[in-house]
Protein backbone atom coordinates (compact mmCIF):
# COMPACT_ATOMS: atom_id res chain seq x y z
CA UNK A 1 0.00 0.00 0.00
CA UNK A 2 1.25 3.13 -0.83
CA UNK A 3 2.24 5.89 1.93
CA UNK A 4 -0.31 8.93 2.02
CA UNK A 5 0.33 11.95 3.93
CA UNK A 6 -1.67 12.12 6.96
CA UNK A 7 -2.40 16.21 6.88
CA UNK A 8 -4.18 14.96 3.11
CA UNK A 9 -6.50 12.60 4.84
CA UNK A 10 -9.86 14.27 6.77
CA UNK A 11 -10.52 13.78 10.18
CA UNK A 12 -13.26 12.13 9.94
CA UNK A 13 -11.84 9.56 7.29
CA UNK A 14 -8.94 9.03 10.42
CA UNK A 15 -11.57 8.96 12.70
CA UNK A 16 -13.20 6.31 10.62
CA UNK A 17 -10.11 4.24 10.35
CA UNK A 18 -9.15 4.14 13.66
CA UNK A 19 -12.20 3.40 14.90
CA UNK A 20 -12.29 -0.26 12.22
CA UNK A 21 -9.07 -0.33 13.57
CA UNK A 22 -9.53 -0.45 17.38
CA UNK A 23 -12.91 -2.11 17.05
CA UNK A 24 -11.43 -5.11 15.36
CA UNK A 25 -8.57 -5.38 17.74
CA UNK A 26 -10.79 -5.22 20.66
CA UNK A 27 -12.96 -7.73 19.15
CA UNK A 28 -9.89 -10.87 19.22
CA UNK A 29 -10.58 -12.82 22.41
CA UNK A 30 -7.25 -15.39 21.95
CA UNK A 31 -3.93 -14.89 22.02
CA UNK A 32 -3.52 -16.67 18.97
CA UNK A 33 -6.36 -14.64 16.87
CA UNK A 34 -4.25 -11.41 18.25
CA UNK A 35 -1.15 -13.25 16.84
CA UNK A 36 -2.57 -14.09 13.35
CA UNK A 37 -4.36 -10.50 13.25
CA UNK A 38 -1.29 -8.68 13.74
CA UNK A 39 0.65 -11.29 11.48
CA UNK A 40 -1.66 -10.32 8.82
CA UNK A 41 -1.64 -6.42 9.61
CA UNK A 42 1.54 -5.71 10.12
CA UNK A 43 5.30 -7.01 8.28
CA UNK A 44 7.38 -9.08 10.29
CA UNK A 45 9.77 -5.78 10.84
CA UNK A 46 6.85 -3.44 12.47
CA UNK A 47 6.06 -6.49 14.78
CA UNK A 48 9.67 -6.54 16.11
CA UNK A 49 9.78 -2.85 16.46
CA UNK A 50 6.51 -2.45 18.30
CA UNK A 51 7.83 -5.40 20.85
CA UNK A 52 10.58 -3.49 21.23
CA UNK A 53 9.11 -0.57 22.34
CA UNK A 54 7.02 -2.37 24.21
CA UNK A 55 10.39 -4.10 25.75
CA UNK A 56 11.53 -0.42 26.26
CA UNK A 57 8.91 0.58 28.21
CA UNK A 58 8.71 -2.90 30.77
CA UNK A 59 12.67 -1.62 31.39
CA UNK A 60 11.56 1.69 31.82
CA UNK A 61 9.25 0.78 34.35
CA UNK A 62 11.32 -1.18 36.44
CA UNK A 63 13.79 1.67 36.70
CA UNK A 64 16.64 1.07 34.52
CA UNK A 65 18.63 3.87 33.10
CA UNK A 66 18.78 5.06 29.50
CA UNK A 67 22.01 3.78 28.78
CA UNK A 68 21.18 -0.05 30.79
CA UNK A 69 18.57 0.09 27.96
CA UNK A 70 20.51 1.66 25.35
CA UNK A 71 23.71 -1.24 25.71
CA UNK A 72 20.67 -3.86 26.12
CA UNK A 73 18.13 -3.42 23.35
CA UNK A 74 21.30 -1.67 20.68
CA UNK A 75 19.05 1.67 20.94
CA UNK A 76 19.81 5.42 20.71
CA UNK A 77 18.77 7.69 23.62
CA UNK A 78 15.85 9.08 21.23
CA UNK A 79 14.35 6.01 20.78
CA UNK A 80 14.13 5.55 24.93
CA UNK A 81 13.41 9.15 25.44
CA UNK A 82 10.22 9.00 22.56
CA UNK A 83 9.09 5.95 24.54
CA UNK A 84 9.46 7.40 27.94
CA UNK A 85 7.40 10.60 26.57
CA UNK A 86 4.56 8.07 25.66
CA UNK A 87 4.47 6.55 29.09
CA UNK A 88 4.59 9.23 31.06
CA UNK A 89 2.11 11.81 29.11
CA UNK A 90 0.12 9.13 26.85
CA UNK A 91 -3.30 7.57 27.33
CA UNK A 92 -2.05 4.61 30.00
CA UNK A 93 -1.71 2.29 27.04
CA UNK A 94 1.49 1.30 27.64
CA UNK A 95 1.18 0.59 31.78
CA UNK A 96 -1.79 -1.09 31.03
CA UNK A 97 -0.46 -3.34 28.46
CA UNK A 98 2.54 -4.23 30.61
CA UNK A 99 0.25 -4.96 33.65
CA UNK A 100 -2.00 -7.12 31.82
CA UNK A 101 1.53 -9.10 30.05
CA UNK A 102 2.67 -9.52 33.85
CA UNK A 103 -0.38 -11.28 34.86
CA UNK A 104 -0.11 -13.48 31.83
CA UNK A 105 3.42 -14.15 32.14
CA UNK A 106 2.46 -15.17 35.69
CA UNK A 107 -0.35 -17.08 34.79
CA UNK A 108 1.64 -18.67 31.90
CA UNK A 109 4.95 -19.54 34.74
CA UNK A 110 2.25 -21.28 37.33
CA UNK A 111 0.86 -23.19 34.57
CA UNK A 112 3.95 -24.74 33.34
CA UNK A 113 5.36 -25.00 37.44
CA UNK A 114 2.36 -27.21 37.62
CA UNK A 115 3.08 -29.16 34.71
CA UNK A 116 6.77 -29.89 35.87
CA UNK A 117 5.96 -30.48 39.60
CA UNK A 118 6.54 -34.57 39.22
CA UNK A 119 9.14 -35.59 38.50
CA UNK A 120 9.96 -37.34 35.07
CA UNK A 121 9.56 -41.04 35.19
CA UNK A 122 8.16 -40.76 38.37
CA UNK A 123 4.84 -43.10 39.02
CA UNK A 124 2.84 -39.79 39.25
CA UNK A 125 4.33 -38.61 36.25
CA UNK A 126 3.56 -41.98 34.38
CA UNK A 127 -0.21 -41.87 36.03
CA UNK A 128 -0.24 -38.23 34.59
CA UNK A 129 1.17 -39.04 30.94
CA UNK A 130 -0.43 -42.10 29.99
CA UNK A 131 -3.99 -42.22 32.00
CA UNK A 132 -5.48 -44.87 30.26
CA UNK A 133 -3.10 -46.89 30.95
CA UNK A 134 -3.53 -46.76 34.97
CA UNK A 135 -6.93 -46.57 34.27
CA UNK A 136 -8.26 -49.42 36.88
CA UNK A 137 -5.46 -47.68 39.16
CA UNK A 138 -7.65 -44.54 39.12
CA UNK A 139 -10.99 -45.97 38.93
CA UNK A 140 -9.65 -47.98 42.43
CA UNK A 141 -8.18 -44.39 43.60
CA UNK A 142 -11.37 -42.58 43.51
CA UNK A 143 -13.49 -44.53 45.65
Amino acid sequence: MSKKNLRKISADDKKKCLDILWTCAASLHTREEVKNFFKDLLTPSESIMLGRRLQIAKMLLEGKSYDFIGRVMGTGKSTIAGVHQWLSSGFGGYGKALQNFEVQLKKRFEKMECYHKETPMSFAWLKRKYPLHFLLFNLLNNK
